[in-house]
């Protein structure tokens, strides 16, 4: 195909598709090109997008899902979003069909061999005579994989709040009261005592924390007070700022969102010079220099707004790391409508051949989906997704919790009594799903006993005629087989 639209035929309902193309320009020496599927019935503005150039092919990754049950013809055409005056070919286009029981035997498929292990115990005595017979029981006691929420100030001597999230989660974020605004509402009055009594109850139980934020890009959430300031104030600052929040938490946070969401906005980059987010990145690494510095932004996964597009997230990602930015994190928001599977593979399939952690890190769904379950359900496929992608190093969702319910952000798991949503039964189901429990049986004639298990922690028990021993293990990622020797 070499051609900017074209026909496809007897599409199938409640399918995913998964399409490509190599999308090459001329006219400009690049240009944002968008793929749309329109039907009869419906259009579908993101099937996927890709920074084209002049006289090379780029690689645009997406696709899209049909709930319709019907089978249809659809037309597919490739947009220039920035509006220049260019000519756009497109060759060796792709398009496959998958049936969700496909999709879904993929995903499991991927779980069993990257967020699982295959494990051997060897049981013997202390002389290294094999045990047949031997009672074996393993229970997992840590997960691996950071499973995480954002959690509000209201945690803080809140028992049930408290149960509620160390039930569940292993990783931890602060909603707000790390921003800029919350710590030093007013120039020169900087506040730190809630950050600093959430962190304490966190790190007594051994919780994974992200740092949210240092600066954020957005007119509208830099402190009211800096918005005026002049330029030599600002930089002063915003000086300030990163080294009285970075050196009081050094090395208390795994991760620094630097300067949240600069694909769509530039406030400091409008105000202190181009240059402005690579200088604030390499301040931030300078004084936190083990933690990852994490760009985090919106609309990458979710959908296909131009700012915020794959292609433009890896040219800034590029910029900081040309610039001397290293120990680099790439941050997804993830704040669905309704979630394509096929765009979030793409995407992160594209990000992945990066080679550097991606996490998830404010996954929620959309208020307008005012039907509970519908909602739970978006929110499974979106969980799902993340989950069974072999480059997804952690998932954080966006759920603090409040009492009214209108507070919370977008997504709430739970009601004012911490009682499920059917969102908050979802989360629990694939905790309970993405965990190994209590595995029993017995050795063979070998001395040995087969499990697969989740990546994390395990508390291992045998017993032998009149002989108990307890060992625990731990399962890091790895294909072959991991083997351990137990003696009693």
């Amino acid at each position: 195909i070499n051609s900017t639209a074209f026909v496809l035929n007897n599409l199938t309902g409640d399918t995913i598709y998964a399409f490509s193309s190599w999308i090459k320009i001329t006219g400009a020496d690049s240009a944002l090109i968008k793929a749309t599927l329109t039907t009869d019935h419906i259009t579908f503005n993101c099937t996927g997008t890709v920074v084209a150039k002049n006289g090379c092919w780029s690689f645009l990754k997406g696709g899209f899902v049909l709930e319709s049950p019907l089978n249809i013809n659809a037309f597919i055409y490739f947009q220039n979003v920035d509006g220049q005056q260019i000519k756009v070919s497109v060759s060796s286009a792709s398009i496959q069909p998958f049936t969700r029981q496909q999709w879904e035997k993929n995903q499991q498929r991927v779980i069993n061999t990257e967020r699982k292990r295959t494990t051997t115990l060897h049981v013997s005595d202390v002389d290294g005579n094999k045990l047949h017979g031997a009672k074996v029981v393993v229970n997992q006691v840590s997960r691996d994989f950071p499973f995480g929420t954002a959690i509000s100030a209201l945690i803080l001597g809140n028992k049930q709040y408290q149960k509620w999230f160390l039930e569940r989660f292993n990783a931890a974020v602060f909603e707000n009261e790390l921003k800029w605004n919350e710590t030093e509402p007013q120039r020169g009055k900087v506040n730190y005592t809630i950050p600093d009594q959430m962190l304490q109850l966190l790190r007594t139980k051994q919780i994974t924390v992200r740092g949210h934020n240092v600066l954020w890009e957005s007119h509208n959430m830099v402190p009211p007070w800096a918005k005026n300031l002049t330029t030599s104030e600002l930089k002063s600052a915003v000086r300030s700022r990163i080294h009285s929040v970075m050196k009081r938490y050094k090395n208390e946070f795994v991760h620094w969102d630097v300067n949240n969401e600069m694909l769509p906005w530039d406030f400091y980059e409008q105000r202190l010079g181009l240059n402005a987010s690579v200088e604030i990145f390499r301040a931030a690494q300078g004084l936190d220099p083990r933690a990852r510095m994490f760009m985090n932004e919106f609309n990458v996964l979710e959908n296909c707004n131009g700012q915020c597009a794959v292609d433009k997230y890896v040219e800034r990602l590029r910029e900081l790391v040309d610039n001397g930015v290293s120990n680099f994190g790439i941050g997804l928001q993830s704040h669905f409508y309704v979630p394509n599977p096929a765009l979030i593979r793409g995407v992160i399939d594209k990000l992945a051949t990066l080679k550097l952690p991606i996490w998830l890190t404010e996954l929620d769904i959309s208020k307008k989906i005012d039907d509970e379950q519908l909602k739970a359900k978006y929110l499974e496929v979106a969980l799902r997704e993340g989950f069974s992608h072999p480059s997804v190093n952690g998932i954080m969702l966006w759920t603090a919790w409040h009492p009214n319910e209108a507070d919370c952000y977008r997504t709430c798991l739970q009601d004012d009594k911490f009682k499920n949503h059917p969102t908050g039964d979802t989360v629990d189901k694939l905790l309970k799903e993405w965990q190994t429990r209590k595995v029993k049986g017995k050795t063979d004639r070998h001395g040995i006993f087969n499990f697969s298990g989740f990546l994390g922690d395990y508390k291992v028990i045998v017993k032998h005629m009149n002989k108990t021993t307890e060992t625990t293990l731990s399962l890091g990622r790895g294909h072959e087989t991991k083997h351990w020797n137990i003696y009693l």
